[in-house]
């Protein structure tokens, strides 16, 4: 099934070209909606020098080829030069029909690519907190929609999980024993056992000896070291899958593509990037110079990729890393869930990683920028003690919250039901308020307002679906016995179906601009255009032909709603 302006556009393109021939061939009208007519097509305007000709002449010109008697009732020029269409309800019914009946609900299947996706990326024996939440909930979002979409996602968790401090974690292990209570504060409590073990790193030389010497093994491949750090990796790895899990996140121990998985590669990239004259030694360093990359003064930054004692950072592993996601995992684009500060590390990495042959330059590779989420003083969310947030604390809080509202508004339901409604409501509000503003900007974590029954909010677009399910709930029947053919009427069945037409368009947009937003205004304009449609045209209480259609009408809009919080990975619950 395709969307009205999928039908109406060539056939614009093809009026454009009659009407002028080679002059404008493969010319690409716009068409948006308009609160004049249900499309308005800008053509005019752009042509109008191109031809010599005036826009409203232009428009005229392009009306006169133009024959949509089978789709719209009305097309007409109006102000500088646009086009007003206005469909025909039978065309309009007969697409939301159709569109009923398809599965995927107009979304267009893309052709194929293979996108890896690095997002959430939290640090093994660390806390994950407020920073990790959006670039999880974005990246899960992007990663959910592109495959819906038809592409070849790859989810790359890309954990720290190497580096010196784990010379000083593996030996805390060892001290306070792997089954002990204090490692079992890996699955719930990571800082406190990373805190437990830089405390003894401090105050105890002898401690940080045996780091050190530890960091050594476990950089030279030792055995029994390696076996202490993969209890390590597996005590944090439950512990993010508790959070993954809270927040019907879709990463498993499967997309885990952490630091440690390129070490082997590290000296091999330096070595290269030496060898071809990219990268040379600077105060003992080796180091890559990129034109256009300067600092204070003037002085050109370095992307350091071995420091002066021998060590790798961030720069080495990364362009380990996208030099593995184009060669071995053969990617047409890759996207970046990360934050907003990284933009000039990514970019240097990227333009090394081309100056080495290793990124084609045609080949799209996108920094998702991330926003800070920020606490009602504005500033960057923290505890009381000036800590990041915890992640936890942020599910549990909202949780905790919802169920307060769940326990006063339905006393009726049974202890289980009240508590999976109030974990789908509060991880709901979550997501969404992170998702509803655009990725790169900030806001305020509000959390009366995320939980709000009323504006732009999670609990606001699951309850417009509980409505819904309600109302098929009551009839004993399923929505999906309820298919007829949709007949359009009263304004308001038009203006849902113009909506409802809308929805593959709108996914194409999210997986084409990576940006969820777009999806959430869409839901929430859906939500509300029901709201209208059920207050104006009587759904139980029509008669025969008019009260099947609307209620397939109805169940195409809760198919709509629910497939489109599934993309942002918010559950829609049966009751509230």
């Amino acid at each position: 099934m395709v969307a009205p302006t999928h039908v109406i556009g060539p056939k614009v393109t093809s009026a454009i070209e009659a009407a002028f021939g080679e002059a404008v061939r493969g010319a690409d009208p716009v068409l948006r909606p308009s609160q004049y007519a249900d499309v308005q097509v800008n053509a005019a305007l752009a042509l109008a020098k191109k031809v010599g000709l005036p826009p409203r002449e232009v428009a005229a010109r392009i009306l006169e080829h133009l024959d949509l008697s089978a789709e719209c009732t009305d097309v007409e020029v109006s102000g500088p030069g646009f086009l007003n269409l206005t469909f025909s309800p039978e065309w309009l019914g007969s697409l939301a029909t159709a569109t009923a009946a398809d599965p995927r609900l107009g979304v267009p299947e893309q052709p194929r690519q293979i996108v890896p996706i690095d997002y959430s990326a939290p640090n093994v024996a660390k806390e994950m907190h407020v920073g990790h939440l959006r670039t999880t909930v974005v990246g899960d979002a992007l990663a959910r929609t592109l495959a819906f979409l038809g592409h070849d996602v790859i989810r790359q968790n890309h954990i720290g999980d190497w580096g010196t401090p784990f010379g000083m974690l593996i030996e805390h292990l060892l001290d306070v024993g792997e089954g002990s209570s204090q490692a079992g504060l890996l699955e719930t409590d990571p800082n406190a056992f990373y805190q437990g073990a830089r405390e003894k790193f401090e105050a105890d030389p002898e401690f940080a000896t045996r780091a050190r010497t530890r960091v050594v093994s476990l950089q030279a491949g030792d055995p029994d070291t390696i076996a202490h750090w993969g209890t390590l990796i597996d005590l944090s790895t439950a512990y993010f899958n508790r959070i993954y899990g809270a927040l019907g996140v879709t990463l498993t121990d499967e997309d885990l593509a952490g630091e440690s998985m390129y070490n082997d590669q590290l000296a091999g990239v330096c070595s290269e990037l030496e060898e071809k004259g990219i990268a040379t030694i600077s105060d003992g360093a080796l180091c890559v110079f990129l034109p256009g990359y300067t600092g204070r003064e003037g002085k050109p930054v370095p992307l350091i990729i071995r420091k002066s004692d021998g060590g790798y950072g961030y720069g080495t592993t990364d362009l380990a890393t996208i030099r593995y996601r184009v060669a071995d995992l053969h990617a047409d684009r890759v996207l970046y869930v990360v934050g907003a500060p990284q933009a000039l590390h990514l970019n240097m990495v990227w333009d090394t990683a081309r100056a080495a042959g290793w990124l084609p330059e045609d080949l799209p590779v996108v920094h998702v920028r991330i926003g800070n989420v920020l606490g009602s003083d504005r500033k960057i969310l923290r505890t009381r003690s000036g800590a990041p947030m915890r992640l936890w604390s942020l599910v549990e809080e909202a949780v905790g919250a919802a169920r307060l509202h769940i326990d006063g508004s339905r006393p009726d339901l049974s202890e289980d039901d009240r508590a999976e409604i109030a974990r789908q409501i509060g991880v709901g509000a979550i997501k969404y308020a992170d998702l509803s503003v655009a990725h790169d900007s900030e806001y305020v974590f509000d959390l009366d307002r995320m939980l709000s029954l009323t504006g732009n909010t999670g609990p606001y677009l699951q309850y417009a679906a509980t409505r819904i399910k309600s109302i098929f709930r009551g009839l004993g029947s399923a929505p999906e016995d309820h298919a007829a053919d949709i007949v359009l009427v009263e304004p308001a069945e038009r203006e849902l179906a113009l909506h409802l037409l809308r929805f593959g368009d709108v996914v194409a947009a999210v997986g084409d601009a990576l940006e969820p937003h777009r999806l959430c205004a869409y839901l929430f304009e859906l939500a509300q255009a029901f709201s209208a449609f059920y207050e104006n045209c009587p759904v139980l209480k029509a008669d025969g032909p008019t009260r099947d259609s609307r209620l397939a009408l109805c169940a195409l809009t809760l198919s709509t709603l629910t497939t489109g919080l599934d993309l942002l990975g918010i559950s829609s619950p049966d009751q509230m």
